[in-house]
């Protein structure tokens, strides 16, 4: 497919590549990106994730833990060869590759989450040795949601117990992935020596490490691997023919297609997301990473490969409209990300799916219907800053000065009339008290609490009426520890933080009288009030209601607006726990008054005395918040999660099992659920995942009560 042409371009849609490189934690993402700058040219030194050196890591928090904490995205561009992943042809163009490398923290999942939405191809890490693990699937699960083509590249084969074997074993098994290997590890542990190219059925050895890897050869396959090697050409295009139609017909007419011909049918099914190319070696002995990267040029898409961006009709939103990419289009893009720079402001990340915009043009937000002018665009290279003059179909650029903007916001012409689908966010899991130390800091936390969440869609704050906090909510307890410290750091806000507090409330279980008295005398002019009232429970979710029963003018309308305040105020602070009332009913029946002596402010008091009276007498219960909870676990592991659950006095109202993966919905307390993220991982290997969202009331057992009592008065 030939794109338009623009003369402004320094490179062509078929010659660029906006790829993810992603996996479990500590597979090798950020090193292997490293290499990728090194060897094309984009660095001239190789950092080291264990010495804190590594370009894309730039943030303090991750040097410091030696994980990535935010997706880092950076640009580099590799030689276009005639015979690509073997030849040394010479060079006769560039190819472009965006590459962001994201998080392997499931903490940190919304990373990934965003950078697959706007991302054409993905480099899947797994470990060598580990092989598919527990954020491996979820990642994968993701990039399968939006429909991301991938190449898997083998990592670690350099490691002690490393099997390249059971990595792909795993793939096909765990993940349901068509992966065959295309290069395959020659060697591995100490034995390492560079890789066997399957299609070209060639050998590609490294030389000394001395030289970082920038020199291989190109050999015949050594004796002892040919019969190998023949058979795993067999049987890719074995495996090829089932998902392409080309080279399946060859198959059944029992011809063998040529090397062109099988890497053009690997690049369609690959593109197509019917097939995975996979790739062995190892990124820190700098063994196989050159190879990759002919891979990514050869197998993933371009823009122009996959099926247009869809969004929904500003006026009709039934209606669905694709994107086309074409320079000459109208303006469509969409901010996939926002983040706070120190030095430039609010930097929003901005993947181009259609047209061009230079500085100066205006642009339409599609949410707020607000029109602003770009000033500045920006291609960014990790935490390092290149000013440019316009951003093309295709591109993946920031801006700064937008004002009111949101991640998943569509930026387009005003004349578009279109809105692009956002990216979808899971929702927090673990949440946290946190105070200013002192009042001086007290306005900053709030500004700079307001300007994380921007940044980060799973990060929420609220403020919690009935005790006065402030409610921090994320991922994971390491998700939460780095607001906090980026609160210090950046934002020079020192905090202390704990638990929030259970939100229980009281209501009562039987009908009861109350009666209460205000009778005080002091030498002159006293008070005197008197309530007789009666109360009864009502339905779940009925509420308070308090209605006038007085007659005969026992007590004077005058007074009942002030009694009325009064069984207000009591229900605020319950017999049994202190907490709110719900779901009462009131009747103020009866009382009497003092010509004298009576005001507003004793009938009040009266009326407090009278609730109090008649809760104490009408069976009065506490009641917890119940949590509607969904796990999604692998079926080994489903015993564990329902046993846990049961344990925390948790109810099972259904399990459904589908494709080896258990869906546990429950009910659980509240109380019950507080480190439950931690637990699940644990039980799981951290293969399991849940979500959580609030429920109903119910009782607190007895067993629990005298508890919860006691912790309400330490």
């Amino acid at each position: 497919m030939a794109a338009p042409v623009n003369a402004a371009r320094s490179y062509s849609l078929e010659r660029t590549r906006n790829i993810g490189i992603c996996a479990h934690i500590d597979a090798g993402k950020t090193t292997l990106t490293e290499r990728v700058l090194f060897y094309t040219g984009s660095i001239h030194k190789m950092g080291e994730v264990h010495e804190g050196t590594t370009v894309t890591d730039w943030m303090e928090q991750e040097r410091e833990r030696g994980i990535t904490i935010t997706s880092a995205a950076t640009t580099c561009f590799w030689p276009v060869k005639e015979d690509v992943g073997i030849t040394k042809a010479f060079e006769k163009t560039k190819n472009r590759i965006n590459i962001i490398d994201t998080p392997g923290h499931v903490d940190f999942t919304a990373e990934v989450e965003r950078s697959l939405r706007v991302l054409d191809g993905a480099i899947a890490v797994f470990c060598g040795v580990a092989g598919v693990q527990p954020q491996s699937e979820t990642v994968w699960r993701q990039a399968n949601k939006y429909g991301v083509p991938r190449i898997a590249f083998v990592n670690k084969m350099d490691r002690t117990g490393a099997d390249f074997e059971k990595a792909l074993h795993e793939m096909k098994t765990k993940l349901g992935a068509n992966a065959w290997p295309i290069l395959v590890p020659l060697g591995k542990e100490d034995y390492l020596k560079g890789q066997i190219d399957i299609i070209n059925q060639k050998a590609i050895v490294y030389a000394d490490s001395k030289d970082l890897g920038s020199t291989y050869t190109i050999e015949e396959i050594p004796a002892e691997h040919k019969e190998m090697a023949k058979k795993r050409l067999d049987e890719l295009v074995e495996a090829i023919a089932d998902v392409d139609e080309e080279v399946g017909n060859m198959f059944l007419e029992e011809k063998k297609p040529t090397t062109k011909q099988l890497k053009e049918a690997v690049r369609r099914a690959t593109c197509s997301n019917k097939f995975v190319p996979v790739v062995g070696g190892s990124a820190f002995k700098n063994k196989g990473v050159q190879t990759l990267v002919d891979a990514v040029i050869e197998y993933l898409p371009s823009p122009i490969d996959i099926p247009p961006a869809v969004g929904h009709s500003t006026e009709n939103p039934e209606e669905r409209i694709p994107v086309k990419v074409d320079d000459n289009a109208k303006f469509c893009s969409l901010a996939f990300k926002l983040w706070t720079d120190p030095f430039v402001g609010k930097l929003i990340f901005f993947r181009v799916y259609a047209g061009k915009l230079s500085k100066g043009e205006f642009i339409y937000n599609s949410r707020t219907g607000k029109r602003e002018r770009v000033s500045r665009l920006i291609q960014i290279q990790a935490d390092k800053r290149e000013d440019i003059d316009t951003v093309f179909a295709g591109d993946i650029a920031a801006t700064v000065g937008l004002k009111d903007i949101a991640t998943g916001d569509t930026l387009r012409n005003e004349d578009l009339e279109i809105t692009l689908e956002p990216p979808s966010f899971p929702e927090p899991v673990i949440s946290m008290a946190v105070e200013p130390k002192t009042k001086g800091d007290r306005e900053k936390m709030g500004e700079a609490l307001q300007r994380l969440s921007e940044e980060d869609p799973t990060f929420q704050v609220q403020s919690n009426e009935e005790t006065g906090q402030t409610i921090i909510k994320g991922m994971g307890e390491l998700h939460l520890e780095i607001i906090c410290d980026r609160l210090k750091r950046e934002f020079s806000v020192e905090t202390n933080s704990g638990a929030p507090q259970i939100a229980y409330r009281e209501t009562i279980t039987k009908s009861s009288g109350g009666e209460g008295k205000l009778i005080k005398q002091s030498g002159g002019r006293g008070q005197y009030g008197h309530v007789i009232l009666q109360v009864e429970p009502q339905e779940r979710g009925k509420g308070i209601t308090v209605d006038n029963k007085v007659t005969g003018g026992n007590i004077p309308k005058e007074y009942i607006p002030a009694v009325k305040k009064g069984v207000q105020e009591a229900l605020l602070n319950g017999v049994l726990h202190g907490s709110p009332v719900i779901d009462m009913k009131i009747e103020i029946m009866d009382g009497s008054y003092h010509e004298v002596d009576s005001n507003e402010l004793a009938f009040k008091m009266a009326a407090i005395f009278a609730v109090k009276d008649a809760m104490q007498k009408a069976g009065p219960i506490l009641l917890e918040p119940i949590m509607s909870v969904e796990c999604s676990t692998p079926d080994e592991y489903q015993g564990d999660i329902l046993g846990d659950i049961n344990r925390r006095r948790g109810k099972i109202m259904n399990v459904d099992s589908k494709n080896l993966t258990s869906v546990v919905k429950a009910e659980v307390p509240l109380a019950e659920m507080f480190g439950y993220v931690n637990t699940i991982r644990s039980l799981s290997r951290g293969r399991a995942a849940y979500s959580m969202e609030p429920s109903h009331f119910e009782q607190v057992p007895s067993s629990v009560l005298a508890q919860v009592t006691q912790q309400k008065k330490g």
